[in-house]
């Protein structure tokens, strides 16, 4: 069969057509692609359709055209927006799950969440010297930026469609150098707390399932009661995933603050399955379990089925960190009008109850460390100097893809090999090769199990109150005062 025929059957296949429409599929592939036909090999039909654009000269040969056309090609095997959300809500009516299942295989199916490209991550979990149970990611699902992309990005000038990569507005945007490619993107419409918002999957996903929660306007994030509000009513929608904000402060926020939004998904972090270590008493707040976790970060959290009880004690919590400061730990709550503390704050279901982990946050910087005192510090920067973000803060580490090939050059420096190893990661490097006997057997073993170490000492760096007795100490001031101030 002639790919194009083929590709029109699968249109066709997929619902987003009836029979009767083959002819008008075939001639919108056709305007695409160009009108000379092949026929099919054992590529996916897409990028065979994508090749033969080129060899047709409908395209010119470069990432950001190919990425472009794939997108629209893929639009035709999907229901419009209108369509995809009737099929949502209608199966929402007999479960959330069989709701989230059909809409996440539509975005796998129609190469929305890229699969294949998830596949090419570096992903495996371990247990640090500390007791904590970790997973490493080193992201290698992001193509590469296209060099024409970024000279559009750096001549762009004047108000940007859409403002945003999260904005309501890239749903079925054609994309182009420097703009995001989103023909095939759809977004469920949904109220929040009264509010119009949207869900759809992130394309590049770090874990299972990993979704986008987003205000349908394009404002600015913020952590307060509304936060907390917002995430009890997702955690009633869809109890089967969990749901997160990163924090609304540079340093310890995430990449997007100009648009207000969430991640969720269905993953257990590491986090979640962490115990309490120290319980904590809210007299005032019978029906809410509170205690310190036993996680390298600075997290409290609170339990209860009672979701009312458990945002108002939150959003009090969240008050008083923001005005609270302890100079003899760094921590500080305002340079003047400069506001230092915000929490990054998770929910998820166990049963009846919901948990929410309040992860307290500071972006304090100083001489000494110049990209935040709660911060991955300089001697882990050979390995991970971006923020910590939502994902980082649960236990599951996002590394860049330069150390894919990186540590291929550490492992054979630890074997005594030829290797051109960045001298960035030597001192790191000898100190490991001098506490273990490393062989072709054990090497890969011993260099998971350093990245886990390396993590847990991000994790270590980034918390408020270091796991130790001087770190103690500064849970049982902050925990007294707060116990004093909301009872």
């Amino acid at each position: 069969m002639k790919v194009i025929e083929k590709f029109a059957d699968e249109v066709i296949s997929s619902g987003a057509y009836k029979p009767l429409d083959r002819v008008y599929v075939i001639n919108k592939v056709r305007g695409l692609v160009g009108d000379h036909d092949e026929e099919e090999n054992d590529q996916a039909a897409v990028k065979q359709l994508v090749d033969m654009a080129v060899k047709n000269k409908k395209i010119p040969d470069d990432v950001t055209s190919r990425e472009v056309l794939n997108d629209q090609l893929y639009d035709l095997a999907t229901p419009t927006p209108s369509k995809t959300n009737s099929i949502f809500w209608q199966k929402m009516e007999k479960s959330s799950e069989k709701a989230t299942d059909w809409f996440y295989k539509l975005c796998v199916n129609n190469n929305y969440v890229k699969k294949e490209a998830i596949a090419r991550n570096v992903v495996f979990s371990g247990t640090s010297s500390k007791g904590h149970g970790l997973e490493i990611t080193i992201n290698l699902s992001k193509p590469e930026k296209d060099p024409k992309a970024i000279a559009a990005a750096a001549h762009a000038t004047g108000k940007k469609y859409p403002q945003c990569a999260l904005c309501l507005e890239n749903e079925g945007y054609l994309g182009g150098y420097g703009k995001n490619a989103r023909s095939n993107l759809r977004i469920i419409r949904m109220n929040i707390a009264g509010r119009p918002w949207g869900f759809q999957y992130s394309p590049y996903a770090y874990f299972n399932e990993h979704c986008i929660f987003l205000d349908q306007k394009h404002i600015p994030m913020v952590i307060n009661q509304q936060t907390l509000i917002n995430l009890v009513e997702i955690e009633k929608t869809f109890p089967h995933y969990f749901v997160g904000s990163n924090a609304d402060l540079p340093i310890v926020g995430g990449s997007m603050l100009a648009h207000e939004h969430y991640q969720g998904g269905r993953h257990t972090f590491p986090m979640m399955k962490a115990k309490i270590k120290k319980s904590v008493i809210f007299n005032e707040y019978p029906d809410v379990k509170a205690g310190i976790v036993d996680w390298p970060m600075s997290d409290l959290r609170l339990i209860s089925d009672n979701s009312l009880d458990l945002i108002d004690l939150g959003s009090k919590i969240i008050k008083f960190w923001d005005q609270y400061s302890d100079v003899d730990r760094d921590i500080k709550a305002f340079d003047g009008e400069t506001r230092h503390h915000t929490v990054t704050p998770i929910m998820h279901r166990e049963g009846k109850s919901f948990v929410l982990d309040l992860v307290l946050r500071d972006n304090n910087t100083s001489k000494d460390y110049p990209l935040g005192i709660f911060h991955p510090h300089k001697q882990l920067w050979h390995i991970k100097k971006e923020n910590i973000g939502l994902i980082e803060v649960m236990g599951r580490a996002i590394l860049p893809g330069r150390l894919k090939s990186e540590l291929e050059e550490v492992k054979k420096y630890w074997l005594d090999e030829d290797n051109d190893m960045a001298d960035s990661h030597k001192e790191w490097a000898d100190k490991i090769k001098s506490e273990q006997n490393i062989t072709k057997d054990n090497v890969d073993q011993v260099m998971e199990q350093a990245l886990v170490e390396v993590f847990e000492q991000v994790l270590q760096d980034a918390g408020v109150f270091k796991n130790n007795a001087d770190g103690d100490k500064g849970w049982n001031k902050f925990i007294s005062a707060l116990i004093e101030n909301v009872g």
